[in-house]
């Protein structure tokens, strides 16, 4: 009975990040979307900053402490470790959830412009493309149980998860991190730069080098010097061509 609770809790918190990050694409991008970066309610630009500061800096915090190998000793003493990354997807959807709802736009004049039309379609077109090495990545590293699937799944079965392997596919092996890179991408592929978009895409970049740091320190840790080599052989952000 616990493995069917754990399972349909997992299967609940994959949809509801789904959800989220499907909502996070718009937010960034101001798409089809009633709050996004630049509509809602605003504020004085102090304020605004403020405000806005705090909850990226959340998002931060949140995704990046429960993420690391320490707390994660921790919370499975707290919860069945079967639920540890489902758990970690929901208060990752619970941060979003209060970025997306108490974002205040910056009311500022606009940082950059692109006004022809192959300008903004390639922007875009790389925006787009952005997401789409996002959701590749994903796949590439086990996007099942990245986001908590195969854990509940094998609770549910009462089968032994596989041990972690250090594996470098496709993608991996010319740029260390191609999530982050295509996040980046589209943070910044953007037609018009606001205040609020510049703010919101330079605060998620840090967050993003920041978080590569913490992640590679885990890294190092769990693979030792099979991946030191390949932090000398492959670029961290920039593709370079793997000699592994």
């Amino acid at each position: 009975m616990r493995g069917l609770i754990s399972f349909f809790y997992g299967v609940a918190a994959y949809v509801g990040c789904l959800a989220a990050l499907l909502y996070f694409v718009g937010f960034s991008g101001n798409l089809l979307v009633p709050r996004s970066v630049d509509i809602g309610a605003s504020a004085p630009w102090l304020e605004a900053l403020g405000i806005d500061l705090l909850l990226m800096a959340l998002f931060g915090v949140q995704h990046s402490v429960m993420a690391r190998r320490g707390f994660k000793r921790w919370w499975t003493r707290v919860v069945p470790p079967a639920v540890e990354r489902s758990t970690y997807v929901v208060a990752t959807c619970v941060v979003l959830a209060l970025l997306f709802w108490f974002w205040v736009p910056i009311e500022a004049p606009v940082v950059w412009q692109v006004e022809q039309r192959a300008g903004v379609a390639l922007l875009w077109s790389l925006f787009g493309l952005g997401w789409l090495l996002v959701l590749l990545s994903t796949f590439l590293i086990n996007h099942f149980e990245l986001f908590g699937l195969q854990q509940v799944f094998a609770r549910l079965t009462q089968r032994a998860l596989p041990e972690a392997q250090f594996r470098t596919p496709l993608l991996y092996r010319y740029v260390r991190h191609p999530l982050y890179v295509g996040l980046l991408l589209s943070f910044w592929s953007v037609p018009v730069m606001t205040a609020g978009r510049l703010l919101f895409a330079f605060g998620f970049s840090v967050y993003i080098l920041i978080g590569i740091a913490f992640e590679e320190r885990d890294l190092l840790a769990q693979f030792g010097e099979r991946y030191r080599r390949y932090c000398a052989e492959v670029g961290m952000l920039l593709p370079r061509r793997s000699k592994l």
